[in-house]
């Protein structure tokens, strides 16, 4: 039976999409996330609740070291069978990070945990994805400074990986948390564009696409804010204000349930490079922001971010190492 690899899928948006794939597609589950009591709670219930398989995996996507452990994990399981195939991989976990820290590997969190490790970890893994495969990236309309959103966050800065990375340091006043978050999501669109260009080139079928879930009360978005913005977000005028301001509104269960139709949804099957978002009770297509099209900014990144993670010869798999030739 087909398994989805889902980082933060315990909870949020994660749990509502692993929820809404085991009620309605019968799809059995990878767990991956930081906290592995909470990861395995989440994978007892869903196991009892739909009577299907739930593995889990120890995977910190801030953390280079915790990603190969998490990857190397993953390949063991297929390899001995306890995974039939991997059909989805969902690079879904993600915050906002108030204070300007760093990683273990020394760099900026905001950027280390919401894009780096996701890109390393499909570096390692996209070679054991089925043929027909999908790879889904939880984005944001903060991305977009053109949008409500966008202007309420912090207009993004520039998708530099190295500069990111560097954010902060040698005396430079840190970029607002609002800015590393928008650019971090701006970073997340940028690799699903070049990913889907790069798997055409090489004749793959796996998809590569690009999900906003909106506003969405509960998630991992608000986690660092005041106690009292995180208790008016759950309140109705809230979502009222949200709405008369012309912000993207999504909710945990319709957002998520979403992010699982694109995940397995033959609906879906040919959304090469497309983006979507969850708004007010409606998953639309969408055009993203101006500067997520940019294939030179998307090929600096990519190549950035390789230069970052350490990427070894010979771990990049042949179909991500076909470049770019603005094919989408």
């Amino acid at each position: 039976m087909p398994t989805v690899l889902i980082t933060g899928g315990h909870g949020g948006i994660g749990l509502e999409c692993s929820k809404y794939l085991a009620s309605h597609y019968r799809i059995n589950l990878l767990l991956a996330g930081r906290n592995l009591e909470r990861v395995e709670l989440a994978a007892r219930e869903l196991m009892e609740t739909y009577g299907i398989n739930v593995n889990t995996l120890q995977l910190d996507t801030s953390s280079l070291v915790s990603v190969r452990s998490a990857a190397e994990r993953c390949r063991a399981m297929l390899d001995d069978g306890t995974i039939d195939h991997l059909q989805a991989i969902l690079c879904n976990a993600g915050a906002r990070i108030e204070a300007h820290s760093q990683t273990a590997d020394g760099y900026e969190e905001t950027f280390a945990t919401n894009h780096l490790g996701h890109f390393l970890l499909l570096e390692l893994l996209i070679d054991r994805l089925a043929e027909n495969g999908r790879v889904v990236f939880t984005a944001s309309g903060t991305h977009d400074p053109e949008t409500m959103d966008g202007k309420l966050v912090g207009a993004a800065v520039e998708p530099d990986a190295l500069a990111l990375a560097n954010d902060g340091k040698e005396g430079r006043k840190p970029t607002s948390a609002g800015k590393r978050y928008s650019t971090s999501k701006l970073c997340n669109i940028l690799t699903a564009y070049e990913l889907a260009r790069r798997l055409r080139r090489s004749g793959s079928a796996i998809v590569s696409i690009a999900f906003d879930p909106g506003s969405t009360a509960g998630s991992g978005f608000l986690r660092g804010m005041p106690r009292p913005v995180r208790w008016l977000s759950k309140t109705a005028f809230f979502g009222w204000l949200q709405r008369r301001l012309g912000i993207t509104m999504g909710s945990l269960e319709f957002s998520g349930s979403s992010l699982a139709k694109l995940a397995v949804d033959p609906v879906f099957a040919d959304a090469f490079g497309k983006y979507f978002q969850s708004n007010d009770g409606r998953l639309i297509e969408a055009r993203s922001s101006k500067t997520s099209y940019d294939e030179g900014r998307a090929f600096k990144l990519w190549h950035g971010s390789k230069q970052l993670v350490h990427l070894q010869p010979g771990e990049e798999p042949a179909l991500l190492s076909i470049e770019s030739q603005g094919v989408l």
